[in-house]
């Protein structure tokens, strides 16, 4: 696996030429776009997001090895050239993104690390911006690193429950993306609920909106 990855996440909502279509047509078309995203990426993997929000049907996970330093613009022009054959029949609602690199506050990988390109792929994904207040970046390393051990060591608590952290400062809108991925979403809402008693939730500024989607196979996908 390369250095840094580079990790997109796309919603999407069918639009009318979608529902306007026969079943058998929209068949073909799911199918359309299992085919193109996966050939855009070096891994993709689909999700069923609706019900569980009302503003998006399905999402892409797309990723790629971002060593190079034309890496963003290839990988994105690739799943921009892929995305020309669903658009007229989906429209995109969001787009999260950002890159890997080593954690500040933790020491080395862990096995509640998520990968992308290994292993199979659980259940449930919930994929969230999140920011911190500008207060946060103005204390000092050792006070942050004290509020950042009591939410790793909580963290471990659910052995289970694996963890995906992107750095986007200065590319989107928020300075990081989270990801989980879980088998018992009452678990990790359990987590959410213990990490969110912890001093560090008094320096969050940013964490929605919270997309969980349902795991396909392509062929899943494409039914």
């Amino acid at each position: 696996m390369a250095e840094r990855n580079l990790i997109l996440y796309t919603t999407y909502q069918f639009n009318q030429n979608f529902w306007n279509s026969s079943v058998k047509d929209q068949q073909e078309i799911k199918s359309l776009i299992a085919s193109e995203a996966s050939k855009a990426a070096e891994a993709t993997h689909f999700y069923d997001v609706f019900p569980t929000r009302s503003d998006s049907d399905f999402m892409i996970w797309s990723a790629w090895g971002a060593d190079e330093l034309d890496a963003v613009d290839k990988s994105f022009s690739a799943f921009q050239n892929a995305s020309v054959h669903w658009r007229r029949f989906a429209v995109p609602t969001q787009t999260l993104w950002g890159m890997t690199r080593v954690s500040t506050y933790a020491r080395g990988k862990s096995e509640q690390d998520i990968d992308p390109f290994e292993g199979g792929r659980t259940k449930y994904l919930v994929v969230y911006p999140f920011s911190k207040t500008k207060e946060w970046y103005l204390m000092s390393m050792d006070a942050r690193q004290g509020q950042m051990n009591e939410h790793i060591k909580l963290g471990k608590q659910y052995p289970e429950i694996k963890q995906l952290l992107l750095y986007s400062f200065g590319l989107q809108d928020q300075e990081f993306v989270v990801s989980y991925e879980t088998e018992d979403l009452a678990k990790f809402s359990e987590l959410v609920n213990m990490l969110r008693q912890t001093e560090a939730r008094r320096h969050t500024s940013l964490d929605t909106p919270i997309i969980t989607g349902i795991y396909r196979t392509a062929s899943q996908f494409s039914e």
